[in-house]
């Protein structure tokens, strides 16, 4: 458990709150973080206690403080980051990431992140159930297990286990998304950020969207993994971030697809078969 008082927790919902109005996210949304953080900055016990003694079940108690941020909060205890807030600044580093896993050096992190095309911690832990981690070179069936014991001791998260399905939004959804997303960002309508990945210029060229689909709260940007850029896909394959206010962030990559009977068309990864 990372030693991270209330006030610095309250300081990133609302860094998160700022850059979320900067983007031009919903106000509803904006304003959540923001009374989240009021919440937290004024709680009487350190949260760190509460969450080490009742896990996000404890925190989503609060006045204000949802199951998405309560998992949020959790992350930065237990992790000492918060992805979310990384990604949106630009910052996020999965090779890094992966390294705050015992026993998780640079290079292994590398392969990790190249392989799977990952960047979070639940991600890894599902890929950790699934058999994926064992196909990486260098892993196999006991580092994989070994990973994931140290995964489930950092995350410590009271869902459902990695095997069983979470809801996502319908592929059509995604695809709405997606093209809303590629038509603004192709008419300049849309705030850039300067990822720190891949980029030693520091030039504000990835364009972002936060949209609302029902209960759905989606941020979409343009890949900017080491695979796109080998395969000049940065303006093709689009990573599409979701979640409800009620649930964990997941995310899924829409691309244009290069062979079979979907040839041409947009399609979500994973889940061809609703595209088609």
């Amino acid at each position: 458990m990372h030693d991270w008082d209330n006030q610095a927790i309250a300081d990133k919902l609302l860094e998160l709150a700022d850059l979320l109005e900067q983007q031009n996210a919903n106000p509803f949304r904006v304003n959540a973080y923001r009374r989240a953080a009021r919440t937290v900055a004024v709680h009487p016990e350190p949260l760190a206690e509460l969450a080490e003694r009742e896990g996000a079940e404890g925190l989503d108690q609060l006045p204000t403080i949802g199951r998405s941020i309560a998992l949020a909060i959790q992350e930065m205890l237990r992790t000492g980051r918060w992805q979310q807030l990384e990604r949106l600044r630009g910052t996020l580093d999965p090779e890094q990431v992966f390294q705050s896993i015992p026993g998780v050096g640079p290079e292994l992190a590398r392969r990790i992140h190249e392989a799977l095309e990952i960047e979070s911690l639940p991600e890894l832990e599902l890929a950790a159930h699934d058999g994926r981690l064992e196909q990486v070179p260098g892993v196999g069936p006991r580092r994989a297990r070994m990973i994931a014991a140290a995964l489930g001791q950092m995350l410590q998260r009271r869902q459902p286990h990695p095997h069983e399905p979470t809801a996502e939004p319908d592929a059509e959804l995604l695809l709405d998304v997606d093209r809303e997303y590629r038509d603004k960002a192709a008419r300049g309508k849309l705030r850039k950020i300067a990822p720190r990945r891949f980029n030693p210029s520091r030039e504000a060229w990835l364009p972002i969207l936060h949209a609302q689909r029902g209960d759905w709260h989606i941020t979409a940007l343009f890949s900017n993994t080491a695979r796109a850029h080998e395969l000049g896909k940065t303006s093709d394959w689009v990573v599409l971030y979701f979640h409800t206010d009620h649930g964990p962030e997941a995310q899924r990559t829409v691309v244009t697809e290069t062979s079979g009977p979907l040839q041409g068309r947009r399609v979500v990864r994973g889940r061809e078969a609703e595209c088609a």
